[in-house]
């Protein structure tokens, strides 16, 4: 299974692309950030960043998007952003027919660290472990991206499993 993760925001949006299956080892297959320029006028930033998106699903043509679920901030402006970036990502799935799954920040980290409340660090300690690379992934949202796509070929797959069987019995 080839999933494309997003790190939503409007200033960096990670992106990351991991191939594999739960039990087998992952492969990172490409890793970036789509940056908007924080001067420029939101509708533009958006823009960008759906070129940006646009540009991966294309190039990678995963098989589904992992996106980090927008939880409450503090900072209503921030966490706006966020959820911007996030629909756009979701929006451009959703236009190739790839299924979308959100993940909370502390299921991702939970799924590849063993703990929900890991740091930026530790996350991206893991996911250079898991993947088998030379380095941590930078900047952060980066490594981000990649954990999410890991959480999703880990738990999300398993959840289809169970969904799909409990929808076939209880026909």
């Amino acid at each position: 299974m080839r999933v494309l993760g997003v790190d939503p925001g409007l200033t960096r949006c990670g992106i990351g692309v991991v191939d594999g299956a739960p039990g087998k080892p992952l492969r990172m297959a490409g890793v970036g950030v789509v940056r908007t320029p924080a001067d420029a006028p939101i509708g533009e930033r958006l823009v960008l960043i759906e070129q940006g998106i646009e540009a991966w699903l294309e190039e990678y043509r995963p098989e589904s998007v992992a996106v980090e679920r927008v939880f409450s901030q503090h900072n209503v402006r921030t966490v706006m952003g966020t959820a911007q970036a996030s629909a756009v990502a979701m929006l451009c799935a959703a236009r190739r027919g790839l299924p979308v799954h959100l993940h909370t920040p502390s299921e991702v980290k939970a799924a590849v660290t063993g703990s929900g409340r890991a740091d930026k660090a530790q996350v991206g300690a893991m996911v250079t472990r898991l993947l088998r690379l030379d380095a941590p992934p930078k900047p952060a949202d980066a490594a981000d991206a990649l954990a999410l796509a890991i959480c999703h070929i880990w738990r999300g797959t398993a959840t289809n499993r169970l969904q799909q069987i409990i929808k076939e019995h209880s026909r």
